[in-house]
């Protein structure tokens, strides 16, 4: 059966990108994989009183502006309900996730679609995923106390239901390059990847 991956790319560098080529390595781990490819470099729409107007409509009483506002979310959405693996590439910029990452982040977390709030709390409804994570940092350290980025995307992922998180790390990559790939390369061997 065919394995269906989201990849997501975050880093605004395209050429000697550390995320996007640890990206590129984890999916060639798939023997079979139907790959759609979301580039954040290209841009996202920050949420704005329209579009928060509009999501917080009924969906039966949005009129035609509301749905066309929402568009954009709603296909964003559609790419996770239909992949089984997400790939995200992660970078690190300035101790957290890029702004490209955080506005996908705002488009596809919403209430009543992809996560409700129950008397237990908040429940993802997007379950029975998998998310790989490449990150890659020039001096953060990973899970550091000045990591701000790996524990909130595990979160976020979470939020939505994806709870099977694995993350596959070149960190500190300005201290020492090929140590840093080193690791991450080791982390990349160990990833269970299903046949």
């Amino acid at each position: 059966m065919t394995h269906s991956i989201l990849r997501i790319d975050a880093s605004a560098r395209r050429d000697g990108s550390v995320s996007r080529d640890l990206s590129d390595r984890i999916i060639a781990r798939f023997a079979e994989a139907n790959v759609t490819a979301r580039d954040l470099a290209e841009g996202l729409p920050l949420i704005d009183e329209d579009w928060v107007g509009a999501n917080f409509t009924p969906a039966e009483q949005r009129t035609d502006a509301q749905q066309a506002k929402l568009a954009l979310s709603d296909t964003l959405i559609e790419e996770i309900k239909a992949a089984d693996t997400l790939i995200i590439g992660l970078p690190i910029y300035n101790f957290g996730v890029p702004a490209a990452l955080k506005a996908w982040v705002d488009l596809v977390a919403r209430a009543g679609v992809t996560f409700q709030y129950t008397e237990q709390g908040p429940k993802g409804l997007l379950e029975g995923k998998r998310a790989v994570v490449a990150v890659a940092s020039g001096g953060t350290e990973a899970g550091s106390e000045i990591d701000f980025a790996t524990g909130y995307i595990r979160h976020v992922l979470g939020f939505i239901g994806i709870h099977d998180v694995e993350f596959v790390t070149a960190d500190r990559l300005m201290v020492d390059a090929d140590a840093s790939m080193q690791a991450a390369l080791a982390q990349l061997d160990a990833l269970q990847i299903a046949a």
